[in-house]
């Protein structure tokens, strides 16, 4: 019995590795071509994700240059801004300067007649101030009378003279100063004397011989001879001082009072 089935199953196992063989022969052909179809559809598969994986990068370059744009755009922004800034503060400059050049325009006009009122007030003081240093104010002054009808120099350096010889004028008020020169002692007489300058509250001389001494009177428009015993070894000292040959010291000469001006 045993042996019975034993046949039974070799048999049929026979006859299904009989079955099985003629199926994978059957069908060999159409496994090959699954097979590769499924490679084929894998190297596409692969194809297609480099595709894939190539756009991937070129979307993120293309979104890094963008953003890179947004911040140069940014920035042009702020420039730009600061440019209409400047413009705008050009544009007032511009205003102010074409302003300013209409009033120079007018001044132009107007300088020459006003530094010839300067001039002319300039030489009404020296004819009413002590007379010192006269003979260099005189030909100042007609050097800058002068120069107002000279077509060479530009109303600005006619301007500038004026001032420069204002202000030698006001020198003058802040120092003491001594200087050769001649002056009518006696009617008559001229004698060389040492002309002492302080400032504009005197002006005295004194003979180089030391003997005569005089001073300018306003009010007589005259030189006058002073006591010599009172003042001869005062100007002479106070000559030494203006020539820095002694120390400064206080003084005694003779000074005109202040008159009330109306």
């Amino acid at each position: 019995m045993n042996m019975h089935r034993l046949k039974t199953l070799a048999t049929a196992t026979a006859l299904c590795a009989i079955a099985g063989a003629g199926l994978s022969a059957a069908q060999a052909d159409t496994l090959e071509q699954v097979f590769r179809v499924g490679e084929a559809k894998t190297q596409e598969a692969q194809k297609s994700q480099k595709r894939i994986d190539k756009l991937a990068g070129d979307t993120r370059d293309r979104l890094s240059d963008y953003k890179q744009v947004l911040k140069q755009t940014e920035g042009l922004k702020v420039y730009i801004s600061r440019l209409d800034r400047q413009i705008e503060d050009q544009n007032r400059r511009i205003t102010d300067i074409e302003d300013s050049i209409v009033q120079v325009t007018v001044m132009q006009r107007q300088m020459p007649a006003v530094i010839e009122r300067m001039i002319e007030s300039l030489g009404n003081f020296v004819a009413l101030d002590y007379p010192f240093y006269q003979e260099e104010r005189e030909q100042r002054l007609e050097f800058l009378n002068n120069n107002l009808s000279r077509s060479d120099l530009s109303v600005a350096e006619k301007f500038r003279q004026v001032m420069e010889a204002y202000k030698i004028e006001t020198e003058y008020g802040r120092k003491i100063s001594t200087y050769k020169g001649s002056v009518e002692v006696e009617p008559g007489t001229e004698r060389e004397v040492t002309l002492l300058q302080i400032g504009r509250i005197a002006l005295m001389y004194q003979t180089t011989d030391g003997k005569i001494s005089g001073a300018w009177d306003s009010t007589a428009q005259a030189w006058v001879q002073l006591d010599s015993g009172q003042y001869k070894n005062a100007i002479r000292q106070a000559i030494r001082i203006a020539d820095n040959q002694a120390a400064k010291d206080i003084l005694t000469v003779p000074v005109a009072a202040p008159e009330a001006v109306n």
